[in-house]
């Protein structure tokens, strides 16, 4: 089968920066047995191609990149036919994928990745705050041969869409992230991560004054804080003026190798995001043998309360209160560690991967 598989980005040539674990795992899998052709919007300022993960990247680049992207799919298509289009995120990937698709006669597949239901104007973000965007979910969601998510919540979204969709969370590549026991506290204080960029949507303002609420009730923890900040060092400076310095610290991006040590010394993840379609982070701590508690969001909301701890959103006494408990009671942390674990490992890259060829032969024989 040969597949059109359309990206924002993150599928980066040299494979460790300004990639998205996830993308490389299904590509990796999916070119096992397939020809994949991936269209990456943005990667790149200029458009190129290159070899990843045992496909072919085309980079679209700057200008036009709708009608370039569309265009690309037909040229490869004309050397060879696509079986099957297919799109993670919505948005301009969905539109692409759909107009592609349409246009050359093929099934189209969108698979809804981020805020593409959500409007959350108060931080401006989300694909349903124009009237414009919206419309254009209407065409792209209605026009996909199958509709996907990765959770519950946003299965619930699309429903009161009128959308019927099928749930295939986006999943761990347990070869490059191998399993861990989960793992007793030791001595000393309890060792929390938070691994996102710094943004509006993470919520990064409610995650401090959760660890302020901490620290005021005495409990003894260090935070690192793992992702890109792009506030321009407002979260440090809140940071300060909670006086956190001494028990927060923030560690910039990390590439995936980086990561793992620091995810695997942690006791504990903690999330305040206003709003997930997963996330791939609470999977691959799940693996590494780490719990989670936050926001009720994504797979937070599947998970709680027997794989998870998941709290309202914006609510930071709420946050440090659940915090607090898993922190105080070591069986109920490597309760939901075990718990969450196996969720995690059912549903791994293999599964997210096989999930999507299924569709992919469905829709080839509709």
């Amino acid at each position: 089968m040969k597949i059109a598989l359309v990206l924002p980005g993150g599928v980066d040539r040299g494979g460790e920066e300004r990639v998205i674990p996830v993308f490389l795992a299904l590509i990796a899998r999916l070119a096992l047995h397939h020809d994949v052709h991936v269209f990456a919007l943005h990667q790149e300022a200029r458009p190129d191609s290159w070899p990843l993960a045992g496909a072919t990247v085309h980079n679209i680049g700057a200008g036009r990149t709708v009608w370039r992207a569309i265009q690309a799919i037909r040229e490869e298509h004309r050397q060879g036919a696509f079986d099957v289009v297919h799109a993670i995120f919505s948005g301009h990937c969905g539109l692409i994928a759909v107009v592609a698709a349409r246009w050359l006669g093929l099934p189209s597949l969108v698979h809804i990745a981020g805020g593409e239901l959500v409007a959350l104007r108060a931080i401006g973000y989300g694909g349903r705050r124009k009237w414009r965007s919206r419309l254009r979910e209407a065409v792209v969601l209605r026009a996909a041969r199958a509709v996907t998510a990765a959770s519950a919540p946003i299965l619930h979204s699309l429903r009161e869409l009128g959308i019927a969709a099928r749930r295939v969370p986006l999943g761990v590549d347990t070869q490059a992230w191998a399993p861990l026991p989960p793992r007793a506290r030791t001595g000393g204080p309890a060792r929390l991560i938070h691994v996102a960029s710094l943004n509006r949507v993470k919520d990064p303002s409610t995650l401090l004054r959760a660890m302020r609420k901490l620290s005021d009730a005495g409990v003894d923890f260090d935070l690192r804080v793992v992702g890109v900040d792009t506030l321009g060092g407002e979260i440090q400076q809140l940071a300060r003026t909670l006086g956190l310095e001494e028990r927060v610290s923030f560690l910039g991006f990390r590439t995936q190798r980086e990561l793992r040590p620091l995810m695997a010394s942690a006791d504990l993840l903690v999330m305040s995001s206003l709003h997930e379609a997963g996330p791939l982070v609470l999977l691959e701590a799940a693996v590494a043998g780490v719990p989670t508690v936050g926001t009720a969001v994504g797979h937070l909301v599947e998970w709680a309360p027997a794989a998870a701890l998941a709290v309202p959103v914006g609510d930071a006494d709420a946050l440090a209160s659940a915090v607090a408990m898993v922190l105080g009671d070591d069986d109920l942390r490597l309760h939901l560690a075990r718990q969450a674990q196996q969720l995690a490992l059912v549903e791994n890259a293999d599964h997210t991967a096989a999930c999507f060829e299924a569709l992919y032969e469905e829709a080839v024989r509709r």
